[in-house]
C-alpha cells in the first residue's frame, strides 16, 4: 500500500532550480517548504532534495546511499548521459569524493595523512603573508574613492593561492586554475566545452603528479604519492581525481565563505561593531556565515540502494539524492525560529553541517576555516570603513547551480 504522504509526493510537481540562480533565497524557501523531502528538476533530471538538519545527519551516514554512478536507474537507463551538463559534479573520476566503503576510508586516509593539523600550523605565516599582498593590491585598486572589486582582487586569489601552494603548483598556474574552475562550475559553458576542459584538467594535474613522483616536495601532493599507510598506495588516477575535486571545493567554499561574511555585516552594522569591539569573536562570525549563507547550495549527488523511508515518504532503490545545505542551514527545527536571519548573538548554538557529516565530511574545511579567520579580521582592521558600492540588491549570484557564488562584490574603502 502506497502511503498518502508519499502518493503525495509523487503527484507534486517538482521544483526546477534556477540555472542563473536569480533569486536564490526564494528558491531556497520553496524547496524547504516543499517538505522534508523535496522534488526537484535539474535541468530536465528528477531528484529528491533533503531539507532538513536531522534527516541529512541521518542519511549521510546511512550506507544504503552511495556514491557509485550504477546504483543510478537513469544513468543505467542512459537518461542521464555526459551530455548532461551536471554530470562532471558525479562522474569526476576516481576519488575520496566518488567511492564508498572501505575504497573510500583508503582513499581519505591518504588524504588526511598529507592535510594534517601541523601542515595547516605551517603554513599559516604563508597565509598572512598572502593576505597581507592581497590587501596591499586591494588599497592600490581602490584608492582615490575608486570602486574595486573584493571578490576578484582578495577573496578569489588568496584560497587559489593557498591551495596552489599546498598542492606544490606553480604559482603561475593560479589565473589559469582560476578561470578553468569558473567555466566549468557556469551552466552558461556549453557542455562540450565542459568536457574539454576537464580533460585539460586531466592533464594538468597528471603533469604535477608524475613531476612530484619523480622529484618529490613538501607539499600535498607528494604527500598523497608518498602516503605509506592504509592499504595499497594510490594510483596516479586516484591522485589526480583527489586533488582535482579538492582544488574545486576548497578555493570555491572559501571564497564564498570570505564574501558572504563580509555581505551580512555589512548589511548589519550593529552586529559588525559587536565584532570590531571584541564582543563577538571571528570564529562565531565564521559559524553562522557557514550556517546562514552557505557556501554550497547544493550538493551532488548520492543514489538509493534500496527503499528508505524518511519519516512519512521514501527515497526509492534507484533515485538521486541531493543534500541541499542552504535549505538545511536555515531548518528551523534545527536552528530555531529564526533561522532565516543572520544573527551572531543568537541564543541557539550554531551548530550546523555545512562541511557535510559522516565519512564524506570535507577534508578541507579546516583549511578554509583557517583562511577565513586571518582574511576577515586583516580586512576590516586594514579597512575599518568598508561598504557596498551598490545597494546590496544589485548583487547577483553566477549561474551556478551547486555553489552560492557572486559575480562580483563591488565595494569602496573608506567611509
Amino acid at each position: 500500500m502506497t502511503c498518502p504522504h508519499a502518493a503525495a509526493q509523487a503527484a507534486a510537481a517538482p521544483i526546477a532550480v534556477d540555472p542563473m540562480v536569480t533569486d536564490l533565497d526564494g528558491e531556497t524557501a520553496r524547496i524547504r517548504a516543499a517538505g522534508p523531502l523535496a522534488r526537484i528538476d535539474l535541468l530536465g533530471v528528477p531528484a529528491l532534495a533533503v531539507t532538513r538538519h536531522a534527516d541529512a545527519r541521518r542519511l549521510l551516514v546511512d550506507t544504503r546511499l552511495v556514491k557509485d554512478l550504477n546504483a543510478w536507474s537513469l544513468w543505467m537507463s542512459g537518461a542521464v548521459t555526459h551530455a548532461w551538463p551536471l554530470i562532471g559534479m558525479i562522474d569526476a573520476g576516481r576519488s575520496m569524493f566518488t567511492v564508498d566503503g572501505d575504497e573510500h576510508r583508503r582513499l581519505r586516509t591518504k588524504t588526511s595523512q598529507a592535510l594534517t593539523p601541523r601542515r595547516l600550523e605551517a603554513i599559516r605565516p604563508a597565509i598572512e603573508k598572502f593576505t597581507a599582498e592581497l590587501l596591499d593590491a586591494l588599497a592600490e585598486a581602490g584608492k582615490d574613492g575608486a570602486v574595486v572589486d573584493l571578490k576578484s582582487v582578495f577573496a578569489q586569489p588568496l584560497p587559489m593561492r593557498v591551495v596552489g601552494m599546498l598542492m606544490g603548483v606553480d604559482p603561475d598556474a593560479n589565473v589559469m586554475l582560476t578561470r578553468q574552475y569558473k567555466k566549468f562550475f557556469s551552466m552558461l559553458t556549453p557542455q562540450d566545452e565542459r568536457l574539454a576542459l576537464l580533460a585539460d584538467l586531466d592533464v594538468f594535474y597528471t603533469d604535477l603528479v608524475r613531476e612530484k613522483t619523480a622529484r618529490p616536495t613538501d607539499d600535498l601532493t607528494s604527500a598523497l604519492i608518498l602516503a605509506d599507510e592504509g592499504g595499497e598506495p594510490l594510483t596516479e588516477e586516484e591522485v589526480v581525481g583527489n586533488l582535482k575535486a579538492m582544488v574545486a571545493a576548497g578555493h570555491e567554499t572559501t571564497i564564498g565563505l570570505i564574501l558572504n561574511a563580509v555581505r551580512a555585516l555589512l548589511a548589519r552594522p550593529e552586529q559588525l561593531r559587536l565584532v570590531l569591539a571584541g564582543e563577538v569573536s571571528w570564529e562565531t562570525v565564521i559559524e553562522e556565515t557557514l550556517r546562514w549563507d552557505t557556501p554550497t547550495t547544493h550538493l551532488l549527488m548520492r543514489f538509493a540502494t534500496e527503499d528508505i523511508e524518511v519519516g512519512d515518504e521514501v527515497i526509492a532503490k534507484g533515485e538521486g539524492v541531493v543534500i541541499s545545505y542552504r535549505a538545511i542551514g536555515r531548518d528551523p527545527e534545527q536552528h530555531g525560529p529564526d533561522a532565516d536571519e543572520f544573527d551572531i548573538t543568537r541564543a541557539t548554538p550554531i551548530r550546523h553541517m555545512t562541511f557535510g557529516h559522516g565519512p564524506h565530511i570535507c577534508p578541507g574545511a579546516a583549511l578554509s576555516r583557517v583562511e577565513a579567520g586571518i582574511a576577515l579580521p586583516a580586512l576590516f582592521a586594514r579597512f575599518p570603513g568598508l561598504r557596498l558600492a551598490v545597494p546590496d540588491t544589485e548583487l547577483r549570484n553566477l549561474p551556478v547551480m551547486t555553489q552560492n557564488d557572486l559575480e562580483s562584490f563591488p565595494v569602496l574603502l573608506d567611509a
